[in-house]
Formats: structure tokens, C-alpha cells, sequence
């Protein structure tokens, strides 16, 4: 349980606990493997060229996006970007399964109006910490940003 801090009305601050947000979804595959949302989405029939594997990297990237540009919002910044995704998949040493070993994600933003030095820093640790699909991977992603053409390291 989170701890959100609520100011009284005498000025002191106390500590109250708040219910994390949750959040559910839920997909069908029939047997030709078309795939389906609880939602308004148009199916998403087998044979079209994206793999299960190209879809995670697709929702990681989304995602990611997703999160930028909320976090950015939050800060009255207005955030466009474009994102490329790269893994490889191989049998890991450990456990003789097959699984991502490597995932890296390379973004190109631009920010109205322009931030740089630490609040950018800030600001894009925000977004890669907000993909909670990023945070469910054993593997964690490896980010590279490019914002307004300079690479942030």
C-alpha cells in the first residue's frame, strides 16, 4: 500500500495510505489465432507479418511513448517522439529457456518548449520508470534518447 501526504488544516502533514490504481485488460486468440481486445480494436488476424515477438517490442515502445507524454503533460510540455525496438531472443544459460536476453529502445522526442540538463534527465527516467510493460520484463530494456537531435547519455 502507497503512503500519500495530506496536509491538515493546523499546517502539520500526516501520512495516509491510498489503493494502487488497477488496471485490467484482456485479449482472445481463437483457433485460426486471430486476436481480439475487450475493447473497440479491430481484430488483429494471424498471418499479417507481426509476431508475438514484434507485438511485446511494439507495446513496450507504446508504452514507453505513453509514459513520456504524460509525464511530460504534468509538466505543461508538450512531447512528440518516434520509437525503433531491437531484441533478441535465445535460450538463457541459467534456466535453458527461450526468452528476451536483450532489449534496447532508441527514441527520438521533441519538447515544446525545450528542457535539457538535469529536469530532461528527469523527465525521460520518468517515462522508462512509467511503462509498467518495461517493468514486467526480466530483462530489463535498455533506453537511448535523442532529443532535439543531441543523444542524452
Amino acid at each position: 500500500m502507497r503512503r500519500k501526504l495530506r496536509r491538515r488544516s493546523d499546517g502539520s502533514v500526516r501520512a495516509v495510505a491510498t489503493a494502487a490504481k488497477r488496471l485490467e485488460f484482456a485479449v482472445s486468440v481463437d483457433r485460426e489465432r486471430t486476436a481480439r481486445t475487450d475493447g473497440e480494436a479491430p481484430p488483429l488476424p494471424a498471418g499479417e507479418g507481426w509476431s508475438s515477438e514484434h507485438l511485446l517490442l511494439a507495446a513496450l515502445a507504446k508504452c514507453t511513448l505513453t509514459s513520456l507524454r504524460y509525464h511530460a503533460r504534468r509538466a505543461d510540455i508538450e512531447a512528440t517522439a518516434e520509437a525503433r525496438a531491437h531484441g533478441v531472443v535465445t535460450r538463457r544459460e541459467e534456466d535453458g529457456r527461450y526468452a528476451f536476453v536483450a532489449v534496447e529502445l532508441a527514441f527520438d522526442v521533441v519538447l515544446d518548449p525545450p528542457v535539457a540538463g538535469e529536469p530532461l534527465r528527469e523527465l525521460l527516467g520518468s517515462a522508462e520508470r512509467g511503462c509498467f510493460i518495461g517493468n514486467s520484463l526480466a530483462t530489463p530494456p535498455r533506453y537511448r534518447w535523442t532529443v532535439e537531435g543531441e543523444e542524452i547519455t
